[in-house]
């Protein structure tokens, strides 16, 4: 009996290490590489990109994650305009919403963002 509640508490506190990223959207998603997956929605202003990237990490490195999540976002922007005949204006990473989680049993490091691709006038 005492071993089975020391098992269960073991487990909780493990469950209650994970952790993941918040979700902004409820698009499907297509994948870009084996890390990234992505969404496009439609918005009168141009386009919303969500991208939800996610890598193992045995040392976790938030800053390495949200780096290349953004840098995700922002290529996938851009091929989706070319691919659309359309001109864009810059991304601006300081408006792309941001999300990160980790899970230490898998070692997982995973971040979904979100931005507003605007089109030129």
């Amino acid at each position: 009996m005492r071993l089975g509640l020391v098992s269960a508490i073991v487990w909780i506190g493990l469950l209650a290490g994970c952790a993941t990223p918040v979700s902004h959207v409820n698009a499907p998603m297509n994948t870009y590489d084996q890390n990234t997956k992505y969404s496009v929605t439609d918005h009168p202003k141009g386009y919303t990109i969500t991208v939800f990237y996610s890598r193992y990490q045995f040392i976790p490195e938030s800053d390495a994650v949200a780096t290349a999540c953004t840098s995700a976002l922002t290529s996938i922007g851009w091929e989706v305009a070319d691919n659309r005949g359309v001109q864009i204006k810059p991304i601006n990473e300081q408006r792309i919403k941001i999300s990160m989680g980790r899970n230490i049993v898998s070692a997982i490091t995973s971040c979904q963002a979100s931005a507003l691709v605007e089109l030129k006038n």
